[in-house]
């Protein structure tokens, strides 16, 4: 321990000489923290694809190569493009089988042995759930709001817990896909701005995934990434009834919702809104308007600055992660990225067979199965 004495002296001089010197070197190791931590706030820790259709094109025997044009598991393929999180969305009871809750459990035990994160979507319906239709599953056809309160926490926690029991719990999970104006509809419907039902189901869904595994983190996801006007008013909305929730989840696409100034906007205006995190649940651009089979493509048009080409794709994917990150969202998760057009893996889970795939021109591997070549997931 060093001794200030009192008064002028080279022992003095040197002492503040070795104070002040320290001084300098704590000042200088905070502040250089600062930059790190900064970086890691604005990071995209989750890096997502979603590849639900994945595992019956791998059934059907469908072939991916990486860019050079090697054969290999789409999920390693992607995984060397960046990607470290996996999403499946679940059907309560689809005609096709696929999606449903073996499906999934099968699937995940692939996701998480080739040490990817694991996201479920949990869609409550038998087929498709969106903005435009929020269909009950069968089974829950008949119920009302309390019956489907029920519903929803005891399939919630099953999954959970089937999951959970072989050793690939959730790292997070989402309550409804795209739930706009609500889900499990009428009964969950928003109408009036009443979002009592509504906050009920959600209410359900997130204490059933909290009872299984505390640390998985749950998601209310909205494609309301077109205006802060929109997402304010949902998720104030469920806020106000109670809703608690860990990560705002938006989908964005471009040709729906609109420039990347206000994807900005909508991701900096919910984080800061709402003190959550955010994530890019969904996106996707088309590399070409050509069609690979006989069912019309579901986007056949781009934006501005973006061509329809591998290039014009990978270049509006890495602008989306670099606005996503840059308003503090902390993931981007690209849509089916390898559902390129295999013949019997259609969209229609009660017509798999015949429907055809509207995303072809969607996917990031071509229709030979070929990842496109400039695209990453980046951090």
């Amino acid at each position: 321990m060093t001794v200030c004495r009192p008064g002028p002296g080279p022992g003095r001089m040197r002492t503040l000489e070795v104070a002040l010197l320290a001084a300098v070197i704590a000042l200088a190791a905070a502040l250089l923290t600062v930059p790190a931590e900064a970086s890691a706030a604005n990071a995209l820790s989750m890096r997502g694809a979603d590849v639900s259709t994945a595992q019956r094109a791998l059934d059907l025997g469908a072939t991916y190569y990486d860019a050079n044009g090697n054969a290999a598991d789409p999920l390693d393929i992607l995984k060397g493009a960046g990607v470290n999180y996996v999403r499946l969305r679940i059907w309560n009871n689809p005609a096709s089988g696929y999606n449903n809750k073996a499906k999934v459990l099968a699937y995940a035990k692939t996701v998480k042995a080739k040490g990817l994160k694991l996201l479920v979507d949990f869609h409550y319906s038998d087929s498709w759930a969106d903005p435009g239709n929020q269909r009950k599953p069968a089974a829950w056809a008949s119920h009302g709001i309390g019956a489907l309160q029920t519903d929803v926490y005891n399939y919630t926690y099953d999954v959970c817990n089937s999951l959970k029991a072989q050793g690939t719990a959730p790292d997070s999970v989402q309550i409804g896909n795209e739930i706009n104006v609500g889900m499990l509809w009428n009964d969950g419907k928003v109408v009036n701005n009443d979002f009592t039902n509504l906050s009920l189901l959600l209410k359900a869904g997130t204490d059933a995934t909290k009872a299984c595994n505390g640390g998985t983190k749950v998601i209310i996801h909205t494609a309301n990434a077109d205006s802060d006007a929109h997402a304010r008013w949902f998720y104030d909305g469920i806020k106000a009834k109670g809703v608690s929730w860990d990560i705002t989840g938006l989908s964005y696409y471009c040709m729906w919702h609109g420039p990347l100034s206000t994807l900005y906007d909508v991701v900096a205006d919910m984080r800061s809104r709402y003190g959550k995190d955010v994530v890019i649940a969904e996106t996707a651009y088309p590399f070409t308007t050509a069609n690979a089979d006989s069912t019309g493509n579901s986007v056949t048009s781009g934006c501005s600055g973006y061509p329809l080409t591998w290039t014009g794709q990978a270049a509006n994917f890495t602008d989306v992660q670099n606005t996503a990150r840059n308003a503090g969202a902390i993931g981007v998760f690209y849509w089916e990225p390898t559902w390129y057009a295999v013949p019997g893996n259609g969209w229609d889970p009660a017509d798999i067979n015949n429907s055809g795939d509207g995303w072809d021109n969607m996917a990031v591997f071509n229709w030979t199965g070929r990842l496109n070549p400039d695209i990453r997931w980046t951090s």
